[in-house]
This record gives C-alpha cells, structure tokens and sequence, in this order.
C-alpha cells in the first residue's frame, strides 16, 4: 500500500463505540471521570479499534535504526558506530528498551532502515533505504524518493503487524545525531528558531549545544525546506528513521491501530504524519512529555495530552513502553470494576454535563 492509499483509507473513529466506553466508565462504581486521561485514552481507544471492548494485547514495539551524516559536524558525544552496536544489542536483549518491553509485554521489533554499514544480524528486520543520510548542512540529508520510501516502509510495517493481530504499535528509534534532525524538523514546522527547540541529546558541552544549533540553522538555511510541505522538511533536514515513524503513524492509523509516541523524536515524526495526514492525529496516543526543550511544545502542535510526566529522554520506545502497564491498570478497572447497578448504590451526577447541556438550551 503507497503512501496515497493509506491516507484514503484511515476513518474518522467510531462515536458509537466511543460513547458505549463513555458510558461504561460513567457506570462504574466510583468517583465520575476520577482516573482522567486513563479513561479519556481507552475511550479513544474503543473509537479506533471500533469496540468498546478494547484490547492493547498483543503489542509491538517498532524501533527504527538509522544514520545521519550531520553527525559529521560535531553535534554529538559519538560516533556513527554507536547506531550499528546499540541495533545489533536490541537483538540480544541488551538495551533499555528491551528489558523494559519484556516487562510490559511487548513485542521488540528493530529495524534497520538506514545503518551507514551492513548489518546482517539475525532478528534486525532489513528494510536499509540508503546507508544513511547526506550531512544535511552541505546538502538535502535524501532525497524526496528516499524519503516517500521511509515513509512507506513504515506504513507496510504497521500494517503488517494489524494484519498479525497486533492490538497496539509503539514507536522508538535509534540513530545517532537523530535528535538534531528531530530538532531540525520541528524548527521549520513549528515555525521557530533552532534554539528553542535543540537540546543536549545524549549529552553535550554547551560548546557543543551551540554547533548543534548552528548545524540546524545552516542546514536550513542552505536547503530552505518548505514547512508546507512536510516530506520536503523530511527529505531536506529529516532522518531516514523520522521517515519510518511517521509512516507507522500513517500505517497504524489506516489499519485502525493505536499508535504510541514516545519522546521527543517519535512526536517530531508524529507531527511531519500529522502535516502530511492530519486525520492520523485520533490515532495517535502521546505517552510522555520528554525532557528535550521541544518536547512538550511538539504535544501541543499535534494537540496531545501526555499521560506521563517522568522527565525521560532515553528514546529506543522506553517512554512508549513505559505506558502500558499504566493503561493496563486502567483498562483492567473498565473490565472489571463493580458497577453502581451492581452494589445497588445511587450514581454520580455529571454536574457539568447537566450546567453545560442547560447552558445550551
């Protein structure tokens, strides 16, 4: 399926099985609206998945490995050879995101998608576009092509694991130098200078801080990306990782899937789906605010509400995962939480329904 075909096909979220989750949540046998976010997400939940009896089992974690010349500019702590080390440990179990997916239930699904070496290594999905990226400040980091294609890797992924039952897809990456394209990409979206929306990543000296600015600021101005045009931002100053994120978003949302940001380069990704695709946004679930200066700042533009608030930046999907078992709890009160009708106790009264609703009148 192209990129054009997935878009024709993702569907505004069923009202029905929303307001059938509303009014379960409204039935239980506890304080109206009490858990907050929890029950607004699997009400969004039911609407995507078009029941109201959700499920987020079983779920996948989908990682995208990729290079990124401007590395080449100084911009980060290390090397490229970092990347094809830390894609090769998500086969072992050796990373972060690994132990924290084993926990939660979570199926850990790397991809190679753009590597600069080749990694023949059992377990990393080879779906390699290029070995990554151009430095984008001597240049376009790939081209327009290259970049349809990330997109469109991603989407055949999602898909894939809609059609393998997956009930849920988070998004994680890993690619050195790839908070400056997050960064890069998010400047010319939002409209803003680099140095409001650039961080330290991994770590940096504030020498370092200030050639990574710099960085995004020449390659921007050398390649002048269109911020109307969300895969001319991509292909310009992007990443070949942001490229297949964005594409899971699109994918997720086509095949009717809840598809879960993670930190502050998946919601970068998030926002060039949601400019290419705005009707992706309902399908997409913000599971922390990250610690990058920008990270809330791209929540707002997609007009996401983060559930957790715990100062991360790992990346690898760790905030993406770290969600589940929250949600888990919410959904385990909405299967089985007593009703009022059950302990045969007077309900809550929706004060601010019944004011809004005479308000109308």
């Amino acid at each position: 399926m192209n990129l054009q075909q997935a878009i024709q096909t993702i569907r505004p979220l069923d009202g029905a099985a929303m307001e059938q989750a509303s009014r379960r949540w409204d039935g239980i046998a506890k304080p109206l609206h009490s858990l907050g976010l929890l029950e607004d997400t699997l009400i969004r939940v039911a609407g995507m998945q078009r029941t109201a009896q959700v499920s987020l089992s079983p779920r996948a974690l989908l990682i995208f490995c990729a290079d990124n010349g401007v590395v080449a500019q100084g911009v980060t702590q290390t090397d490229q050879s970092v990347t094809a080390l830390v894609s090769e440990n998500f086969t072992k179990g050796q990373t972060s995101a690994c132990v924290m997916a084993k926990k939660a239930g979570v199926d850990l699904i790397p991809v190679d998608i753009g590597v600069s070496r080749p990694l023949d290594i059992p377990g990393l999905l080879q779906e390699k576009i290029r070995m990554g990226t151009a430095d984008l400040t001597q240049g376009p980091a790939m081209s327009r092509q290259e970049a349809v294609r990330a997109l469109e890797t991603g989407i055949r992924l999602a898909r894939s694991l809609a059609d393998k039952g997956y009930r849920a897809i988070a998004t994680g990456e890993m690619g050195i130098g790839n908070t400056t394209t997050s960064a890069a990409v998010a400047a010319v979206l939002l409209h803003c200078d680099p140095a409001q929306v650039t961080g330290v990543g991994a770590g940096l000296p504030s020498a370092g801080l200030a050639r990574k600015i710099e960085a995004i600021r020449r390659g921007i101005q050398l390649n002048q990306p269109d911020p109307d045009d969300a895969i001319d931002v991509l292909a310009k100053v992007g990443g070949l990782d942001l490229g297949g994120l964005a594409g899971t978003f699109i994918g997720g949302a086509s095949a009717g899937v809840p598809v879960v940001i993670d930190g502050f380069i998946s919601a970068a990704a998030a926002l060039i789906a949601a400019r290419i695709c705005p009707a992706c946004r309902d399908y997409m679930v913000a599971s922390h605010v990250s610690a990058e200066p920008a990270g809330q700042m791209v929540l707002d533009a997609l007009g996401c509400k983060a559930i957790l608030h715990a100062g991360m930046c790992l990346g690898e999907g760790t905030g993406a995962v770290a969600l589940f078992p929250v949600l888990d709890l919410g959904l385990a009160v909405y299967e089985q939480m007593s009703s009022f009708a059950d302990i045969q106790m007077e309900p809550y009264t929706d004060y601010q329904k019944e004011e809004a609703a005479c308000s109308r009148s």
